[in-house]
């Protein structure tokens, strides 16, 4: 079977939408044989969904919440979408979408995963950050039976709490591996932690209390910018190494494409591109990032956010230099083996040379 091109979209059925919260639904698609084995996933990744409106292509990107598939790929995907002020996507999965409708889904993509091994495991993460680590946590906690995971979530009432009902049935199902702490900032509760937000100063005093900080072979933090920056620092603080923490944010608002090079750039820059074994070379216009410059000529160029979050667009730096304007979906070790955002990156050089194959 032929590998699965980068920017490929697949139109899959809708199995069910079902209700979480008032302002959230679970979407289930449906995986024909033919297609099991390009959206095989890991315990963590997302997927991009596209829809046309009015002639405008919108994707966005959504966290898979099940359990990772076994070697014959995944008969379903599901996904968690949660109803954002204006957004154009969240508003259709909530008001519009039924069972029997079609979605294009790209293949899944991301890095905030954790493959089932022993060890001892936790998770801060705020709002729908639950979604990743939900197929984290199932994965990892029905394959390695010497593994135990503490999850630490924060959500605003008990009400706007994404899958209140599974991650209760993991606590009954593995009540000495697994640990749920559920803090809540608008609410009171009647046992637990006092309500407020998880920051920085609070988790410096919760986590000793809770769990061997430094016994945890790897801390997932997923939510808020905020939050997720706050629980790094605190991890920080408490001797955490670098390497054992990794990160996904959510909500971060995208930044508007650029109008001028940045300071310092080349007057008169070319990109080479390799995209599913294929290579190009062509000029950058002035303010673009090489994804930009990439999609004008290859449109099967792989993106979903634009917003240096979910790194669907990572490439291999082959020649050249690059200055990326932020990046919340690579970690350290990834940009120092030569990995960039390509909506994130213009041209620092004349000639830049990118990979999207490695």
């Amino acid at each position: 079977m032929a590998a699965a091109r980068h920017g490929a979209f697949h139109p899959l059925r809708v199995e069910a939408v079902e209700p979480l919260t008032d302002d959230s639904v679970a979407v289930t698609l449906a995986v024909p044989p033919g297609l099991r084995a390009d959206f095989h996933h890991a315990p963590g990744q997302h997927l991009a969904l596209r829809r046309i409106v009015e002639d405008t292509e919108i994707r966005r990107t959504y966290s898979i919440c099940g359990q990772a598939p076994g070697p014959d790929g995944p008969r379903t995907l599901r996904v968690a979408v949660r109803l954002v002020d204006g957004g154009v996507f969240s508003t259709y999965a909530l008001k519009e979408l039924t069972a029997g409708d079609t979605v294009e889904v790209m293949p899944p993509a991301g890095r905030f995963v954790l493959e089932p091994r022993a060890g001892r495991f936790a998770a801060i993460v705020g709002g729908s950050g639950i979604t990743p680590v939900l197929s984290i946590v199932s994965t990892l906690l029905a394959r390695e039976p010497s593994a135990t995971f503490c999850l630490i979530r924060s959500d605003r009432t008990t009400a706007s709490t994404m899958f209140l009902d599974e991650v209760a049935d993991l606590k009954d199902r593995y009540p000495d591996r697994f640990q749920l702490v559920q803090t809540l900032s608008r609410e009171e509760q009647q046992a637990g932690p006092a309500s407020g937000r998880l920051d920085e100063k609070r988790l410096v005093k919760l986590l000793p209390a809770l769990l061997p900080v430094e016994a945890v072979d790897g801390w997932f933090l997923c939510g808020p910018y905020g939050l997720v920056q706050g629980a790094e620092r605190a991890l920080r603080t408490l001797g955490v190494a670098r390497d054992r923490v990794h990160q996904e944010v959510f909500h971060v608002e995208e930044t508007p494409a650029g109008t001028r090079a940045p300071a310092g750039a080349p007057e008169h820059s070319t990109v080479t591109a390799k995209l599913d074994g294929r290579s190009g070379s062509w000029p950058v216009r002035d303010g673009e990032s090489l994804l930009e410059t990439v999609l004008r000529n290859r449109s099967d160029a792989p993106y979903a956010c634009k917003g240096g979050v979910c790194g669907t667009c990572r490439a291999f730096l082959v020649r050249g230099e690059v200055r990326m304007d932020r990046n919340f979906a690579l970690e350290q070790e990834e940009l120092d083996a030569g990995y960039v955002l390509a909506c994130q990156s213009h041209p620092a050089t004349e000639q830049v040379e990118l990979d999207f194959d490695r």
